[in-house]
């Protein structure tokens, strides 16, 4: 009975050295002996075949022992790193690639002078596709991004980072329309336009940009700007008024605009609200446009109900030139231009869309008056919405809304406050006045 006792404990003994010392031997039906050969990685050469006892301790793995915690948690932290290391290549990648492809620094080049789609950048052609001429006058530093300042639709992470809205306060409207004029005088200059290099604007009718014009037409007689390698496009034409009609925007843009300046009549493009075709008439217009290589600043004015050009309340806010029914709101404000009789007033109009003067490269709205305050307060302090079709310029990369004191009574405090702080960076656009007798 004791030898057999003292067996019985020497076997459990030997399966317990095995089932602490070297759990990964395989044993046979619970014994604790080695029925084959096992390699074993973290023990050093292969256990021995045969019966014989084991009783070799495991040896920890380097980096895995007791005193080895750091050396896990750096490879811990290692794999934790590679997310964050593939989220900075994909973001930096396509700064590098836009800057490279769309400023004119990667090849093939485009030939100097060819343009593309309105507004759209095209290989080689830089802002608003003119050819051998970077866009890139520097970059803006956005979420620790350097980032190219073209525009381009299909990328719309860097359009939002390097999208530029300005709101100008002015003191009255006489200011308003001063400074307004002024900016477009020295875009123009800075432009340096030239015989096949033209510079492209866009133009508004109605009571607003009067003052405007007036300034402009000052700078021209004073020989500080021309207009001679300018082209206009202006936004909308009313339908079934002759073009003599003393109301008619041919009308309005000739007596109050063009007659005083140097510009070629071939170069000013208005709308026929006469045309036989409407539909044709307006595919032929956003043709032109695309033909002249797109918009380089297109002004305009809105009305009461934020409405830009006819683009009345709910329209699309991707729409192109089209044949517009006007709102009854509108029909009204156009009244006292008819001598107050509404039967006078035409209920229809060719129209540039929203998404057309969007494809400009820059765009400067002119508010002024209490009477469009709320309209402005739509356009800034809310969101993006197709009932006030102004508000649709938030998402232009660069807006500038000028306006005067009455326009800003439904805006915030808060929002004219900083908006008026920012105004030594805003009179830099415009302050010094280029002049071409300069150049």
């Amino acid at each position: 009975m004791c030898s057999a006792a003292e067996g019985l404990r020497e076997e459990l003994s030997s399966t317990a050295v095995l089932q602490a010392g070297a759990p990964g031997i395989s044993r046979a039906a619970g014994q604790g002996w080695a029925e084959r050969s096992v390699p074993d990685s973290r023990s050093g050469p292969e256990m021995p075949t045969g019966k014989e006892p084991i009783s070799r301790p495991r040896r920890p793995l380097p980096g895995r022992g007791a005193g080895s915690a750091g050396g896990g948690g750096a490879g811990a932290a290692g794999r934790a790193a590679v997310p964050v290391l593939l989220l900075l290549v994909l973001l930096l990648f396509p700064s590098f690639i836009s800057s490279w492809f769309w400023c004119g620094s990667w090849p093939p080049r485009a030939v100097p002078g060819e343009r593309g789609r309105a507004g759209r950048a095209v290989a080689g052609r830089g802002r608003g596709g003119r050819g051998a001429r970077g866009c890139c006058t520097g970059g803006v530093p956005a979420a620790g991004l350097f980032l190219c300042q073209c525009r381009f639709k299909f990328v719309l992470s860097y359009k939002f980072f390097t999208a530029i809205m300005r709101l100008v306060i002015l003191e009255d409207y006489d200011q308003a329309s001063e400074w307004a004029a002024k900016y477009i005088c020295n875009r123009i200059i800075q432009f340096k336009p030239s015989q096949g290099r033209y510079f492209t604007l866009g133009l508004p009718t109605g009571s607003t940009p009067l003052g405007c014009y007036r300034k402009l037409i000052e700078y021209h007689k004073n020989g500080d700007l021309s207009f001679k390698y300018v082209k206009t496009f202006n936004m909308d034409e009313y339908v079934g008024l002759p073009r003599n009609h003393p109301e008619s925007y041919h009308s309005y843009m000739w007596n109050n605009f063009f007659k005083h300046i140097d510009i070629d009549p071939n170069n000013a493009h208005i709308l026929d609200g006469n045309a036989p075709d409407l539909q044709a008439e307006c595919d032929a217009f956003e043709k032109k446009i695309e033909e002249a290589g797109g918009i380089d600043l297109f002004v305009g004015g809105i009305g009461p109900d934020g409405h830009i050009a006819f683009n009345e309340p709910g329209s699309s806010l991707s729409s192109r030139t089209r044949l517009k029914t006007l709102a009854m709101d509108t029909i009204l404000a156009n009244a006292k231009y008819f001598d107050g009789d509404l039967s006078k007033v035409p209920t229809m109009a060719l129209t540039v869309g929203v998404g057309t003067v969007m494809d400009a490269r820059e765009v400067m709205i002119l508010i002024t008056g209490a009477h469009k305050a709320f309209a402005l307060y739509k356009a800034i302090e809310e969101g993006v919405n197709h009932m006030w079709t102004v508000s649709a310029f938030q998402q232009h990369p660069r807006t500038i809304f000028v306006c005067d004191e009455d326009a800003t009574l439904e805006l915030r405090v808060k929002t004219v406050k900083y908006f008026k702080g920012l105004m030594h960076v805003h009179n830099k656009l415009v302050d010094p006045l280029y002049s071409m007798k300069e150049n």
